[in-house]
C-alpha cells in the first residue's frame, strides 16, 4: 500500500469503535460481560446494556472491586470487560491487576478510554500517559493501542477471543476513520501503511494518523519513507521491527504515551539487542499534562504532525 492511496472514510471517536465491538463479541459469545465504574456513556456501553442488561454490572465508583469481580468472573467460564476511564482502569487499580489478574493469569479484558493528553479539557490528573508502560511490564500481559475506529472495533472482538489478560487503550476525541472494515487484524501482527528505504515511523494510538501524515510530507521532499502501525505493543512483532530497520537503518517511534516505558523503549530494545540504530522518539518528555483542546495539547507537547518530520529528518541525519 502507498500512502496516498490510504483513504479517509470518515471521522469518529475510537471509543465507539469499542462499544460497537464489544456489542458484537457479545452477540457472538454469551460468556461475554461488560462492567463499568459509574461510566457507561462515555465508555459507549448503551447498545450493550440495552441488548444485554442481565450481562452488564455498573460497578459504581469502585474501581478497585471492579477489578476483583471481574477476576471472579472468570473462574465461572465468564469473559469480563472491565470499563473506565485508562487513568483508573491502571494506575488506580494496579495491585488489583498485578494480584487477581496477571499474576493469577485471569482471563480479564482491561478496557480504558480517555487516554493520552487528547483527553483534554479534563487535564492532567486524568491524562495518564504511563499506563502502556505500566501494563506491559506485567507478565503476560498483552497491550493493544488500536489506531482507528474501524480498529478498535476488530481489537475488541479479537480480545473476546484471546484467553489471557489484556489491555486495551483508546481515546476520546473524533478522529479520522482510515482503516478499513475488512482489514486483517491480528494480535501480535504489526500493520504496514507504506514500504520505504530511507526512514520507519513506528507509531500506536492516535499518532498513527500523524505518522502517515508526515510520511506523505516526508515523500514530497524524495524521502522514502516506511510507516508501520505498532497496535500490539506487547507482544510486540519483532520480525516486522527487524526486518524494516535492517532496510531502513534508522527509526523514528511516535506515540501519544511518556517516551519512558512506552512504544519507543519497546523499539529501542530489540534494535540495542539485534540490530542497533538511531532511533527518535516524539512523545511526552517526562511530563504530565495540563487542561486543554487535545489537537492543540498535542502541538504543545510536541506529538504533532511537524514533530515526527523533524524527528525523521534527525533520525536519517545520524545513520
Amino acid at each position: 500500500m502507498a500512502l496516498q492511496d490510504i483513504q479517509v472514510s470518515g471521522n469518529k471517536d475510537t471509543r465507539s469503535g469499542f462499544g460497537d465491538g464489544i456489542l458484537e463479541a457479545a452477540r457472538k459469545n454469551e460468556n461475554v460481560v461488560a462492567l463499568t465504574a459509574d461510566l457507561a456513556g462515555s465508555m459507549k456501553l448503551q447498545g450493550f446494556m440495552k441488548e444485554f442488561p442481565e450481562r452488564f454490572v455498573q460497578v459504581g465508583i469502585a474501581e478497585a472491586n471492579m477489578i476483583g469481580i471481574a477476576a471472579g468472573l472468570t473462574i465461572g467460564g465468564k469473559i469480563p470487560f472491565t470499563t473506565t476511564f485508562a487513568n483508573f482502569s491502571t494506575g488506580r487499580v494496579y495491585d488489583q491487576i498485578r494480584q487477581s489478574v496477571a499474576y493469577s493469569d485471569k482471563n480479564v479484558k482491561i478496557c480504558a478510554s480517555h487516554a493520552g493528553l487528547t483527553l483534554g479539557e479534563d487535564g492532567a490528573t486524568h491524562q495518564i500517559l504511563e499506563d502502556i508502560g505500566l501494563m506491559k511490564m506485567l507478565p503476560g500481559m498483552t497491550v493493544i493501542v488500536p489506531c482507528d475506529y474501524n480498529q478498535t472495533k476488530q481489537a475488541t472482538m479479537a480480545a473476546a477471543e484471546f484467553h489471557g489478560p489484556l489491555y486495551l487503550r483508546f481515546g476520546r476525541p473524533v478522529w479520522p476513520i482510515f482503516t478499513k472494515p475488512e482489514d486483517e487484524f491480528v494480535i501480535g501482527k504489526a500493520q504496514k501503511f507504506s514500504d520505504g528505504t530511507d526512514v520507519t515511523i513506528f507509531a500506536c494510538g492516535h499518532m498513527v494518523w500523524y505518522a502517515i501524515q508526515a510520511g506523505l510530507q516526508l515523500q514530497e521532499k524524495g524521502i522514502s519513507v516506511e510507516v508501520i502501525n505498532i497496535h500490539t505493543i506487547k507482544p510486540l512483532d519483532e520480525e516486522a521491527v527487524l526486518a524494516s530497520i535492517k532496510k531502513t537503518k534508522c527509526a523514528v517511534t511516535a506515540e501519544e504515551h511518556n517516551i519512558i516505558g512506552g512504544l519507543g523503549d519497546s523499539i529501542a530494545q530489540v534494535a540495542a539487542k539485534n540490530f542497533p540504530i538511531p532511533i527518535e522518539m516524539v512523545g511526552t518528555k517526562d511530563t504530565f499534562g495540563e487542561s486543554g483542546k487535545p489537537v492543540e495539547l498535542l502541538k504543545k507537547y510536541g506529538l504533532d504532525v511537524a514533530d515526527i518530520v523533524a524527528a525523521a529528518e534527525k533520525v536519517m541525519s545520524r545513520k
